[in-house]
């Protein structure tokens, strides 16, 4: 099959069982938010620091949002955007390998834009937090957020990986904060204190601090 350049947009209009980390899904009404996947070729990066990649993706997301909302914005470990309980969008990164580098990456977002109404309280959107009378245009919106994308990127690039997890970890959900979890099958509290260099999430709890992910 043809070779497909890195930078492609593959862009769904309906997405109505997007799959995100762990089993979760999102649903999106059609014509009404941003479903879509593109294609990068991190070979710049090794396996072991995939987890790099979602930072950057992450923080490009973030920057797009951060334009039109000024507070309540946070990524939620390790690929969801939340404006403070609530759900806006979620991000899925599927790397294909060659060796110890990352050969392509496929990266799936979906964003809640426009859309008014949702079968669970824990979602919300763009047009719903702003309380804009008028739609967003969403054309418009996949380009700014793709300038954001890009701009991160071009960060992750050259290497400012301490950069990037350092502003990570500033606009992380609940970060450093005693919140309850579910672990192993029972309710903790706990606070989450960083990132190890893998994704891991490092989490203190009464116990001792662990990783998890």
């Amino acid at each position: 099959s043809e070779a497909v350049s890195e930078g492609t947009v593959v862009i769904t209009d309906k997405q109505t069982a997007g799959r995100g980390q762990r089993g979760n899904t999102w649903l999106a009404t059609e014509k009404q938010n941003l479903t879509f996947s593109l294609i990068w070729k991190p070979t710049f990066l090794k396996a072991s620091q995939q987890f790099q990649l979602n930072i950057a993706i992450s923080l490009g997301v973030f920057d797009f949002l951060r334009e039109y909302i000024d507070e309540g914005l946070a990524v939620k470990w390790s690929n969801d955007l939340y404006f403070w309980n609530q759900k806006m969008g979620g991000i899925l990164i599927e790397n294909t390998l060659q060796g110890y580098t990352i050969e392509y990456s496929v990266i799936g977002i979906g964003l809640n834009i426009n859309q008014l109404e949702f079968n669970l309280p824990t979602a919300t959107s763009l047009r719903k937090v702003t309380g804009n009378p008028q739609q967003y245009d969403l054309s418009d919106c996949l380009c700014k957020l793709l300038e954001h994308l890009e701009k991160n990127y071009v960060l992750l690039k050259e290497g400012y990986y301490e950069t990037l997890k350092a502003r990570y970890l500033t606009h992380l959900f609940r970060y450093q904060e005693w919140h309850e979890y579910r672990i192993d099958g029972h309710i903790q509290l706990g606070q989450i204190l960083g990132i190890h260099e893998h994704g891991r999430l490092a989490l203190e709890t009464s116990e001792g601090l662990n990783y998890y992910g």
